[in-house]
């Protein structure tokens, strides 16, 4: 088991701010052949489809506050890209956020 700290470079707060955890992210095809590693390559297979960090974080078992610096990395570099945002979010979306987060 690797500790969460780890994943991150001991880096506890993400590059890029205003990560929510409902924040849609998508990766573009070309991403999976990009040199990443591990997580973040998961990551970016996960994001072929639109998907939630807190989707992200019950796929992956890793805490949410790690998932937004691996993910904050990954939209600095270019791999993912931040859906447009909606303006008021659906109750079966929020809903299912708080499944997930409840899972973690």
């Amino acid at each position: 088991m690797v500790r969460p700290f780890m994943l991150t470079g001991g880096r506890t707060r993400p590059l890029h701010d205003g990560l929510r955890i409902e924040t849609l992210l998508h990766a573009s095809p070309a991403a999976l052949s990009a040199p990443l590693r591990f997580e973040s390559r998961r990551i970016v297979e996960l994001c072929q489809a639109p998907m939630s960090i807190a989707d992200l974080a019950v796929a992956l078992k890793v805490p949410l506050g790690v998932i937004r610096v691996i993910v904050a990395d990954l939209v600095t570099d270019g791999y993912l890209r931040i859906e447009e945002q909606l303006g008021e979010l659906p109750i079966a979306l929020i809903e299912r956020i708080r499944d997930r987060v409840r899972a973690l």
